[in-house]
């Protein structure tokens, strides 16, 4: 099973202030914020893109480091985690786009938007995808700190449904 939580650290930024995100993992992830909440709103920006970077350029994506003490656990978003994990299981069963595409007797364009983070593709069919790769994708759901950026951009995203 593939977590896709990774641990950033916060630093104290003496020169310029605020705080310096840096990742495990993901070693060119670099970006900061003033306060806290401001740097792990934009620690999960800065994930987000490392990973997509990582998809477009055809590079291995790194199992998720256990979160240490004084770390911050940053979550993908959960299509881009859907999306990461069909990446992986393509590149685990060592296929091409176009050896999925006729598995899922589908356009190779239809692949490659499932593979590509900027899509809004369906779960469903990435869910159809992962199964053809003898896959399954699993949803967890876990309670939210109060001042995350996520529970912030849960608000928004409410507010904007109503």
């Amino acid at each position: 099973m593939h977590s896709f939580v990774y641990p950033a650290k916060l630093t104290p930024d003496p020169t310029d202030g605020g705080f310096v995100v840096t990742f495990v993992d993901f070693p060119e992830a670099i970006t900061q914020g003033e306060e806290v909440a401001e740097a792990l709103h934009e620690a999960a920006d800065c994930l987000e893109e490392a990973v997509a970077n990582r998809m477009a350029m055809d590079m291995p994506l790194p199992k998720a480091s256990r979160v240490k003490k004084g770390h911050y656990a940053i979550p993908l978003p959960a299509l881009t985690a859907a999306k990461a994990a069909l990446y992986l299981a393509v590149r685990g069963a060592c296929i091409t786009q176009v050896e999925l595409a006729k598995r899922l007797q589908c356009d190779e364009k239809e692949v490659r938007r499932l593979l590509d983070v900027r899509h809004p593709s369906k779960l469903a069919h990435l869910e159809v995808a992962l199964a053809a790769l003898g896959q399954q994708l699993i949803v967890g759901v876990q309670g939210a700190i109060k001042s995350s950026p996520w529970s912030e951009r849960a608000g928004r995203k409410a507010e904007n449904i109503r």
